[in-house]
């Protein structure tokens, strides 16, 4: 832990939660047993962000790819979502975490959604650290959306194309109102982005392991943070001009 500088934290990480269901299978196991292991994962990386002073901590939780999985697995993840939502309620309220999404949330189960905009709309007051799920999310469909609602607001008059700028295109994402992420982490040896946070990570310090998520510990999760307060962004500009 002293190994991390606190005055150069990222503000936002973003991670895409990679591995369960190989997990589940390395460990003779039914893909579900690897999800519900992935959530221990997931508790600890919320726990130690916000032991630091992470401010933004986004997590691919189910892509809009991960429809086409077996309806068995669908179920029995959207299962595991709502019991989450509910389970981890009190310890977001007692630790000062605002819960949000991002994605196409009317396509979630009911109980889900319900379990969401309950935990949404009891931690909305919290200001200790956002912590956002990305459901149904993919970051093409996000990019067309924001696109339909400018041609939309073009067409009743509400904005002009020469108005139309980098910032005011964000602001049309779903993610509006936060920082892009400082810091984007992917586990289990992959090295793409799939379809997360494709406009927000165009300057995003990337960070992948060969670790199963279920198998990622808060030592691997401090290593990073290690690794990403010794690179340098440069935002397109040189060393000396940063000096």
């Amino acid at each position: 832990m002293n190994r991390i500088n606190k005055d150069k934290l990222p503000r936002h990480i973003a991670i895409i939660m990679d591995g369960n269901g190989r997990w589940a299978t390395k460990n003779g196991l039914r893909r579900i047993a690897g999800h519900r292991k992935g959530a221990e994962a997931v508790r600890k990386v919320i726990r130690k962000c916000r032991e630091i002073g992470i401010e933004y901590l986004t997590l691919y939780a189910f892509s809009v790819e991960n429809w086409s999985r077996p309806e068995g697995e669908i179920k029995a993840l959207m299962s595991l979502l709502e019991e989450f939502l509910t389970s981890e309620l009190r310890e977001m309220l007692v630790n000062d975490i605002r819960l949000t999404t991002i994605g196409d949330i009317d396509a979630l189960y009911e109980k889900v959604k319900k379990a969401l905009y309950e935990a949404i709309e009891k931690t909305s007051v919290n200001d200790g650290m956002t912590l956002t799920l990305a459901l149904s999310y993919g970051g093409r469909d996000e990019i067309v959306e924001a696109v339909r609602r400018i041609l939309q607001d073009s067409k009743e008059g509400g904005i002009e194309e020469k108005e139309i700028t980098k910032e005011i295109f964000a602001d049309y994402l779903y993610t509006t109102g936060m920082p892009d992420p400082d810091l984007l982490i992917r586990t289990s040896g992959e090295y793409r982005l799939s379809n997360f946070l494709l406009w927000q990570s165009a300057y995003t310090e990337l960070y992948f392991i060969d670790v199963l998520w279920p198998d990622f510990s808060e030592e691997n999760f401090v290593d990073i943070i290690v690794d990403y307060q010794h690179r340098e962004r440069r935002f397109g500009l040189t060393s000396d001009q940063l000096t």
